[in-house]
């Protein structure tokens, strides 16, 4: 199971490359030399942004999207059953029909607002072309993957508080938000907490959106490390400074896993 991360250490403290295989021990000069890159400072802020901004946009997704779930309509059911599908539809497939939403001469996005009279055919943004847009597709095209697993989280987290809170509170006087952002909220912040660290995990480490929509484009505005990683150590072949981006992605995982584990404990307290 350790093997691939072994092989990683192994090759981010060489000068191997796929040109030249010849194994020569260079200590850490390689992350030195991955750190002093300002592409890579521009790319782990990008990580950040992406991880984040995108989990950020996915609970909020999945709250409204648990809470419209949990009362009685007609289809529900059905509704239900659909909500899955961001999980289902391969992921490749998934991203080419997001970038033809946002395909700057064929966006049905475009075509909506200048439908509506909201922007002019010249006001049309080109979403990936742009490098704040592009940013912004890939983080929700992300949401849209995660916002699934989010409404499980919180549907599990709400249905497991007792209904005599809930009562107790609305004969109270307690309206919508305050039942929601001092009762619901707080009861349900750990398993919330839980969820949110395999989200950032995943899409920390995720290269698969950033690859297919953008490519990392344009200049680099949406590379995150994995793409990085991959770019360097494997299509460059590069594979040390490769192997040191990626294994950069561990201190730092490390670190917000602890932080936010530390969060939970504190307000358990």
């Amino acid at each position: 199971m350790g093997v691939p991360f072994l092989l990683a250490v192994y090759y981010s403290v060489s000068a191997y490359t796929i040109y030249d295989q010849s194994w020569r021990f260079v200590g850490l000069a390689n992350f030195a030399q991955v750190v002093r890159n300002p592409v890579f400072l521009e790319t782990l802020g990008n990580t950040f942004l992406f991880t984040f901004g995108s989990q950020f946009l996915g609970l909020i997704l999945g709250k409204f999207g648990a809470f419209l779930l949990l009362r009685p309509f007609p289809g529900r059911g059905l509704v239900r059953a659909l909500i899955v599908l961001p999980w289902v539809v391969p992921i490749a497939l998934a991203t080419v029909a997001w970038q033809w939403m946002f395909d700057s001469l064929y966006s049905v996005i475009n075509w909506t607002m200048i439908a509506l009279g909201i922007i002019s055919r010249s006001e049309a943004p080109n979403w990936l072309g742009n490098p704040h847009l592009a940013m912004v597709c890939v983080i929700v095209v992300n949401a849209w993957r995660f916002f699934p697993f989010a409404i499980v989280i919180f549907l599990a987290g709400i249905t497991a508080i007792p209904q005599d809170v809930i009562d107790a509170a609305t004969v109270d006087g307690a309206g919508f938000w305050r039942r929601n952002y001092q009762i619901i909220l707080p009861m349900i912040l750990p398993i919330m907490t839980i969820g949110l660290i395999f989200g950032v995990v995943f899409t920390f480490t995720d290269l698969s959106v950033v690859f297919l929509l953008t490519n990392g484009g344009p200049v680099n505005a949406t590379s995150v490390l994995g793409f990085e990683g991959f770019q360097v150590g494997i299509v460059s072949g590069d594979v040390s400074h490769g192997a040191a981006i990626s294994l950069f992605m561990l201190p730092v995982l490390f670190f917000v896993v602890i932080g936010m584990l530390r969060f939970i404990r504190r307000r358990e307290i």
